[in-house]
């Protein structure tokens, strides 16, 4: 058991130095971006293709890692209204619909995946499209994965 809990810590890690990567590659970038064209009257021109990319990258990473927190905006009024019990149950519930929402997510983004490796275009310099949309097929099969860890297996407490 040890050994799996170092693996999920590993992942942790893993997603926790991506987000921050990204998040610093983007700031630099687009400081970079500014400094040229305000004082050098230039630019790179593929800066803004992968700035885009970078929000993608930043947006599915910051949703994995919120669900991981169990941190994630949630749509919940019942709960202000019922008891504890009945309230762990609706979290049950909400999990289990947004983990099949991430699932058909998941489903739906992998298909634009292979159409897009079909296509062939590529986002900026030679890095292809599909490449920098390979963070939503993933981020959505982890968010579903935890939603779903969330449905079985519920916040020690909640029952």
């Amino acid at each position: 058991m040890s050994a799996l809990k170092a693996l999920v810590r590993l992942l942790h890690q893993v997603e926790n130095s991506a987000l921050w990567i990204a998040l610093a590659t983007m700031l630099a970038l687009a400081l970079l971006q500014i400094v040229l064209r305000n004082f050098f009257d230039t630019g790179l021109l593929w800066i803004e293709s992968f700035l885009r990319i970078l929000v993608l990258w930043l947006a599915m990473l910051g949703a994995m890692i919120g669900t991981r927190e169990r941190n994630h905006i949630r749509i919940d009024i019942l709960s202000r209204f019922a008891s504890m019990r009945a309230k762990a149950w609706l979290s049950r519930i909400n999990a289990l619909f947004a983990s099949m929402i991430c699932l058909v997510a998941a489903y739906a983004s992998i298909r634009l995946v292979v159409f897009e490796y079909q296509d062939g275009l590529t986002a900026f310099a030679w890095v292809p499209v599909w490449f920098c949309q390979l963070i939503l097929p993933v981020g959505f099969l982890v968010m579903f994965l935890r939603l779903a860890r969330d449905v079985f297996m519920p916040i020690r407490g909640e029952l």
